[in-house]
């Protein structure tokens, strides 16, 4: 019976529901699966992507573990694709791969003053304020007014965590550095920035509710905002997440101006033109134009431009995949290309500009690296599950490997002196972040730097 020796990169969501998927799917070989993931701890985005107010969506941890947990996927943590391991090693060792490595960069905004001190992309936030070993454990929070651009929900989660009281993120696993940093943030306004109306927005309606809850924070919304045309209108109608949505702006239009200490503004028809600097190479505004709508659901603008005094500035509007040595990249869109799965090659007849039209067997990809950063977790899931069909009916062109012994690849990272992590690592650390949250009275105190995180998993 053939058996296919499988490597996965990436431990996040994508990457563990391609493992579960073929391990349960109905086949004709024997399957062994090595999962590898440059942090010592695995989970992907959902331990570094999602703020930590959100134990509901990190519940998902739950059933990747569940299926980690099973004995039948192999995990190595603190393993760098590129240089610890390279396309070149997974040859040798599997008869196939597959890229779930995700999209964690942010994607530019092409506006003058883009790169002004005090313009961050949202994606470094994300990833210092949920403990990211590979970020700074500090961060500048000086500014008093705030504008973050986009409209979907990574700029909630932005905006709230900034807006936020630290006090109330203390029952959260937010780490104690950030604690401290927000903790003495001056932030007294953080103003959002959308170039379409409300019925447009990208926010969830979840997401939307609970930044109308948050404590001594007024949401301030503008009535010019909500002049529906006949497209904003039918969508209302039409939509049951755009219903929900204007019910719950509705309810904040008719709320009087409050007393909090801190407000939340959401600006729509608002397109960003430019940042303005403040004559010191730093943040000092943002000059945007007031848009209306084009009668199809889309806008256009009116030539109003409107300017705002702010010292700091986030862009959120969207993330972008990183390439990786020795696979297929395409640049314009941030993903390695792909037919279903498949990842595709130039023709090298062709030279650099040719067309990606050529399979390059034993190569795979799923997730956000395969489609771009879209869709939540159904969508990961269904990736998967097309990817993997197509996995398991090329397996006449996969990868003949010259030494598969599951043993292999260990012997090839211990004669590297690679301090790799494993799943009994991982539980280690778990239980050490949940012992320190206990002894502080909170669910868990997350361990930042990357180092003390492989010596606790490897008990050190």
């Amino acid at each position: 019976m053939t058996k296919l020796r499988l490597a996965i990169v990436g431990a996040g969501p994508a990457g563990i529901y391609a493992a579960d998927i073929l391990l349960k799917a109905e086949r004709k070989f024997e399957v062994s699966i090595d999962l590898f993931d440059h942090l010592p701890a695995p989970y992907g985005l959902v331990r570094y992507g999602v703020a930590p107010d959100h134990p509901r969506i990190k519940g998902i941890i739950t059933a990747l573990r569940d299926v980690l947990d099973r004995g039948d996927i192999r995990v190595f943590g603190n393993v760098r694709f590129g240089i610890d391991l390279t396309i070149d090693d997974l040859k040798k060792h599997y008869n196939a791969v597959i890229f779930a490595t995700g999209a964690v960069r942010d994607a530019d905004l092409l506006i003058p003053g883009a790169d002004l001190d005090g313009s961050y992309g949202a994606a470094e936030f994300v990833s210092w304020f949920d403990g990211h070993p590979d970020f700074a454990r500090t961060w500048p929070l000086e500014a008093r007014q705030i504008a973050v651009i986009g409209n979907g929900n990574v700029a909630l989660d932005v905006s709230r965590m900034l807006i936020k009281h630290a006090a109330d993120l203390l029952p959260t696993e937010i780490p104690g550095n950030v604690y401290d940093g927000l903790a003495a943030s001056p932030v007294t306004d953080v103003h959002v920035f959308g170039r379409r109306g409300p019925t447009s927005v990208k926010f969830t309606p979840l997401e939307l509710r609970e930044i109308g809850e948050l404590n001594d924070v007024d949401i301030v919304v503008h009535e010019e905002d909500f002049d529906y045309d006949e497209a904003a209108q039918a969508a209302v109608a039409g939509n049951k997440q755009v219903f929900v949505i204007d019910k719950i702006m509705t309810k904040w239009r008719q709320r009087e101006a409050g007393t909090a200490s801190r407000r939340l503004h959401l600006h729509f028809f608002a397109k960003p033109l430019e940042i303005l600097d403040d004559g010191t190479g730093r943040v000092g505004g943002i000059r945007w134009e007031r848009t209306a709508p084009d009668g199809e659901g889309g806008v256009v603008g009116t030539g109003e431009i409107r300017e705002l005094p702010i010292q700091a500035l986030y862009r959120a509007v969207g993330y972008f995949g990183s390439p990786l040595p020795g696979v297929p990249f395409d640049k314009k869109r941030g993903i390695i290309p792909n037919r279903e799965g498949q990842v595709l090659r130039r023709d090298p007849s062709a030279g650099s500009g040719g067309l990606f039209n050529q399979q390059m067997y034993g190569v795979y990809a799923t997730g956000w690296i395969k489609r771009g950063p879209v869709g939540l977790i159904g969508h990961t899931k269904s990736d998967a599950m097309e990817t993997i069909k197509h996995l398991i009916n090329d397996a006449g062109n996969w990868w003949r490997p010259e030494s598969p012994a599951e043993d292999s690849i260990v012997a090839l990272l211990d004669e590297r002196g690679i301090r790799y992590t494993g799943l009994d690592g991982w539980h280690n650390l778990d239980q050490h972040e949940l012992a320190l949250g206990e002894a502080a009275g909170r669910v868990r105190i997350k361990v930042v730097p990357r180092d003390e995180m492989v010596d606790i998993s490897l008990g050190q």
